[in-house]
């Protein structure tokens, strides 16, 4: 038996739908079907409402967004082959990769958000530059998402391996998913920052509900990183990790939200307005007249 199933596992190409007593898949139960599709129709939403924004407007917010739902839709197409072949470890290696890595993307949005909303209400609204937002966050966010992708490979092939030893995998994935986690309290508690400014300021209420939006996708993505630091943190033999209602509650579901509030409240077409289109004369524009507010335009349409 254990040679069965030691080259049932080793073949790129099963597709072995009973699950073997015994011999668990490296999930530890055989993913839903219905959860499969039900995402991947979801995420699939997702990303062509935001490519279409991406082609009408070409702004970052639009482009980083899709390429998160489509990075999603990848990993649940992964889940749901999984569901037909739970053994297949190619199917593993695509979700485990693409679902740690997909988050990664919506947080680069909201980075790039934010300095639009620094942008338009001026450089008093934040402790730090709309640039430096770019600069710092994002560069965060590759490293976390190298450290991730390298990790959930790593982890992903010891997995299919009977005996396999999955941790020093799983520690790099938990390094990055806590640098990205610790970036985002980071981000976090600027945005708090940015909020209290901006309502001393007199932030327009027009752009209250895309702030909103900001707020909830962040908060998602906050607990999702959470849950997820948790559940590697206890192995791939973990109670978390083998509960395939918490990972939907707490992964996908979350998930769905933080990209899917930007369809209702598209931050492309914030980043279209002009500041005078807004309505809005920052501090800068009032002490340094018309040349700031030019180049605060030009710096907001280039984002």
């Amino acid at each position: 038996m254990a040679d069965f199933v030691r080259a049932l596992i080793r073949d790129p190409n099963n597709c072995h739908r009973e699950l073997i007593d015994g011999w668990l898949p490296p999930y530890g139960f055989r993913p839903s079907l219905a959860a499969g599709i039900t995402f991947c129709v979801l995420f699939a939403v997702a990303f062509f409402g935001h490519a279409v924004q991406s082609l009408r407007f070409k702004k970052w917010t639009s482009i980083l967004l899709a390429i998160g739902a489509l990075t999603e839709t990848i990993g649940w197409a992964g889940r749901t082959w999984s569901s037909q072949c739970p053994y297949n470890q190619n199917a593993f290696l695509m979700q485990i990769t693409t679902l740690i890595i997909g988050p990664t993307f919506f947080t680069a949005a909201l980075y790039v958000l934010l300095g639009i909303f620094i942008v338009r209400l001026g450089r008093a609204s934040s402790l730090i530059s709309a640039r430096m937002y770019a600069i710092v966050f994002c560069t965060c966010d590759v490293i976390s998402l190298v450290v991730q992708a390298v990790g959930g490979a790593i982890a992903s092939m010891e997995a299919g391996e009977i005996g396999g030893d999955t941790w020093p995998g799983t520690y790099i994935m938990v390094a990055g998913i806590a640098f990205q986690l610790l970036t985002m309290t980071v981000f976090a508690l600027l945005v708090i920052d940015f909020v209290r400014r901006s309502l001393k300021l007199g932030i327009p209420r027009d752009y209250y509900p895309l702030l909103g939006a900001l707020l909830v996708s962040l908060l998602m993505i906050y607990i999702r990183s959470i849950y997820r630091t948790l559940e590697l943190s206890e192995g791939w033999s973990g109670d978390l990790i083998r509960n395939q209602g918490l990972f939907i509650g707490l992964d996908a579901v979350l998930m769905v939200i933080a990209v899917a509030v930007f369809l209702v409240f598209d931050p492309a077409r914030l980043s279209i307005d002009t500041p005078a289109q807004a309505g809005i004369i920052t501090v800068a524009e009032a002490e340094k007249g018309s040349n700031n507010s030019d180049r605060d335009r030009i710096s907001a349409e280039a984002i």
